[in-house]
């Protein structure tokens, strides 16, 4: 049983570099067959076809980036700069994400809709406690931010370019961003 969850984890770790390298459809089996170090037909045992891989391998991270990023409505722009040391260091995961929104071919991660409900609710119960302005729905306010948070990473078609190699933190950028979301989290119209 242990090496058959070996097995299982190698071929989760090939297929994530497979899928943010060439997305769904650009994605192979074989490749990740042979970079698992496992028979082909394995992969179809554990998951039945490419699609329930590429949903597995996406629900794993989305999970992880779950665990790892707590969400904070009443310190936005602290969040913010966390999504953005976090998207900045896992352009692996920004890249899975961008093919999962580009392709939309896996099955609707529920999951992913159900955190961003909640924390739509958390920042509709931080605007009636007074915590945050009001001028922006708090839908507008989750998606800006996320805009803004990741609008750097090598994946983003207006960002600047970045070796992914070699990711380097802007200290400007990041500081830049949360007086960004400060701004817009206070919704005070000029």
């Amino acid at each position: 049983m242990r090496n058959a969850e070996a097995t299982r984890e190698r071929i989760l770790e090939a297929a994530m570099e497979e899928f943010s390298s060439y997305g769904i459809a650009g994605a192979r089996v074989d490749r990740i067959a042979k970079n698992a170090g496992c028979n082909k037909n394995l992969i179809y045992v554990y998951f039945e076809n490419k699609e329930m891989l590429f949903t597995t391998v996406l629900q794993k991270n989305l999970t992880r980036v779950y665990e790892e990023i707590s969400f904070t409505p009443e310190d936005l722009p602290g969040y913010a700069t966390k999504v953005f040391d976090w998207a900045m260091t896992h352009p692996d995961i920004v890249r899975l994400m961008t093919w999962y929104s580009l392709e939309q071919k896996a099955d609707n991660i529920t999951e992913r809709t159900s955190v961003r409900d909640r924390k739509i609710k958390a920042i509709r119960d931080a605007q009636n406690d007074g915590l945050v302005g009001t001028t922006f729905t708090p839908g507008f306010l989750l998606t800006a931010i996320m805009a803004l948070a990741t609008a750097w990473t090598p994946t983003h078609p207006f960002g600047p370019s970045h070796d992914p190699d070699a990711v380097k933190i802007p200290r400007e950028t990041r500081e830049a961003i949360a007086r960004a979301v400060s701004l817009i989290a206070q919704g005070e119209e000029s």
